[in-house]
């Protein structure tokens, strides 16, 4: 079934995590970039107007554009990932969205509580357990990742294919190339 999903794509974490996401997360395949996710499932991308698109709007415009680090790693019983800090703004995000679209719920409502998180590993707990140790050592050398949030993807996958659907700017920050700095 066709569904789509808000997320702020991070392409500041690509050169750390492409190669673990192409091998140990299954949505790559599916043209899912390195992200935090905010809020999926969303509706089906057919019945996406352009009111849902301005309801989505005004709730993304209470945000303002911020920066934060991609510099720990935390852990899902079968999952690697990596957390921004700060995490407020991504749950902020995504309990304005819930607010606005009460039918949808974070990951279907399945659990409890948010965790903003960036995918890396997703599969096996001993795959995510050798991605984490990884992980770990590829901060230790290159140094924490710092990114902007600038923007949020509505991304849809009505062809199987995961591509954006429309993409909301978020006022504040001026839209500049992505960082690609490292903290050390």
């Amino acid at each position: 079934m066709p569904i789509s999903a808000f997320a702020v794509k991070v392409p500041a974490a690509e050169p750390m995590v492409e190669d673990l996401r192409r091998h140990y997360d299954a949505t790559v395949a599916l043209g899912v970039p390195a992200h935090i996710t905010l809020l999926v499932p969303f509706m089906d991308p057919a019945l996406i107007t352009a009111q849902v698109l301005a309801r989505a709007r005004q709730v993304l415009d209470g945000t303002r554009a911020f920066s934060f680090v991609l510099g720990k790693v935390g852990r899902f019983p079968t999952t690697a990932y990596l957390a921004p800090e700060p995490a407020a703004p991504f749950i902020s995000m995504t309990l304005a969205l819930v607010e606005a679209f009460p039918d949808f719920r974070p990951y279907g409502g399945e659990h409890q509580g948010m965790v903003p998180h960036l995918t890396v590993a997703h599969g096996s707990a001993s795959d995510a357990d050798a991605v984490a140790g990884e992980l770990q050592a590829r901060l230790l050398t290159s140094g924490a990742i710092r990114a902007e949030c600038t923007q949020v993807a509505l991304i849809e996958n009505s062809t199987g294919h995961w591509k954006d659907l429309h993409v909301f700017r978020l006022p504040g920050l001026a839209q500049t190339a992505p960082h690609t700095d490292r903290i050390p």
